[in-house]
């Protein structure tokens, strides 16, 4: 990977791939639910990939916008007064 690119290029290559995040989690959920009765050993694939993709998603959903996605929020400690 040699190419200059832009900032805007790079905005656009971490969307598609946010998008194709987005679309292999719905896909390994699925088939991880489709599996779940049937193939013990396919749906713990599914299972590992599905939180894959999630990490992978959530990574890119906090390049994109810091501090959007915060699950948690860490209260100061203060002391009374």
């Amino acid at each position: 990977m040699t190419d200059v690119v832009d900032s805007d290029e790079l905005l656009r290559r971490i969307q598609r791939a946010r998008a194709f995040a987005r679309e292999e989690l719905q896909v390994w959920r699925g088939r991880g639910a489709d599996l779940g009765q049937t193939d013990a050993d396919g749906a713990r694939d599914a299972q590992m990939r599905t939180l894959a993709y999630e990490a992978v998603l959530r990574v890119l959903d906090e390049i994109v916008a810091p501090g959007r996605n915060r699950r948690t929020e860490v209260k100061p400690v203060t002391r009374p007064g």
